[in-house]
């Protein structure tokens, strides 16, 4: 089949509207994937796709186990696709228009507790990676930041007149937060031990590795995961759980969910609401456990 559409559609997403690179990389392996089923259906032309082999497609994919998670955004990519090509008038019509999304259960994210976010950041300062690991745990605690924008943070994006950070969000948005003592107080110590991970060359990342490089989202979750482990905190985590709990935590203590919105740079303020259900849930569970009279 032509792949000259699949590659107008990754130019459409990724410059025009700017998605990151590893939303079009997994674009791009799901249209992947989803044209090596169509070709051995010997189908030669999008135009003869029909709504039947999207949802002989979604059931291979059942059947070979796929996750209803990872199935629905296979259908979502699938469902865009067909999309641009008929608003770009490629095709005559949208045989993926109709075809229903899988129903997904909605979890919650886990998120820690404030003393358990405490012992967390309580690192004892002895080597570089130390002071590295604390500045990077109190940054993304104080400010939500996801992972992939706290690892393409530069030198250049930490103002410590102004107490802010600028950080390049989702859609190539810039969004700007305020910082806090601690985290100016760490990062100020990690800045001046810095220089001693300066290998061959200059990289002007904010966090580096041991090679002197800009850290790597693996990297950052096995550092995580061993801060983790040393302190003794038991909970499954994702690499996001300090960007959770933050929200989380802001919320609890009663801040307005548009701030909190505005903070972790979230186009749709319903996404942002997932953390008044946890909230919501703890009451709860406070209240089971602590109101004398709450159970029989």
């Amino acid at each position: 089949m032509n792949n000259t559409y699949r590659e107008e559609y990754l130019s459409y997403i990724e410059f025009e509207r700017r998605l990151s690179k590893n939303t079009v990389a997994s674009y791009s392996n799901d249209l992947d994937k989803y044209y090596l089923f169509l070709k051995k259906r010997n189908i030669s032309s999008v135009s003869k796709i029909t709504k039947k082999d999207i949802l002989d497609y979604l059931e291979y994919l059942s059947k070979e186990g796929i996750s209803t998670t990872s199935i629905a955004r296979k259908l979502t990519t699938i469902k865009n696709f067909h999309g641009f090509l008929y608003q770009r008038e490629l095709i005559n019509n949208d045989v993926a228009s109709s075809i229903e999304r899988p129903k997904l259960r909605k979890t919650l994210p886990k998120v820690m507790t404030v003393e358990e976010v405490d012992r967390l950041l309580d690192v004892p300062l002895n080597t570089i990676f130390d002071y590295r690991d604390k500045a990077m745990l109190e940054l993304m605690y104080a400010t939500g930041l996801r992972v992939s924008e706290l690892l393409n943070l530069t030198l250049n994006d930490i103002d410590f007149e102004n107490c802010i950070v600028r950080c390049m969000g989702k859609g190539k948005k810039e969004r700007i937060i305020p910082i806090g003592e601690y985290v100016l107080d760490s990062m100020k110590k990690y800045l001046e031990k810095r220089p001693k991970l300066y290998l061959m060359k200059r990289d002007d990342h904010l966090f580096l590795n041991n090679h002197g490089k800009g850290l790597s989202r693996s990297s950052f979750f096995k550092m995580i995961k061993k801060r983790l482990k040393i302190c003794n905190i038991n909970i499954d985590i994702s690499p996001h759980t300090l960007r959770h709990s933050f929200a989380t935590h802001m919320i609890e203590h009663g801040s307005d969910l548009r701030v909190v919105q505005e903070l972790l740079g979230h186009s749709d303020i319903s996404t942002t609401k997932i953390y008044t259900h946890i909230s919501n849930q703890k009451v709860r569970t406070d209240y089971e456990n602590f109101h004398p009279r709450s159970k029989k």
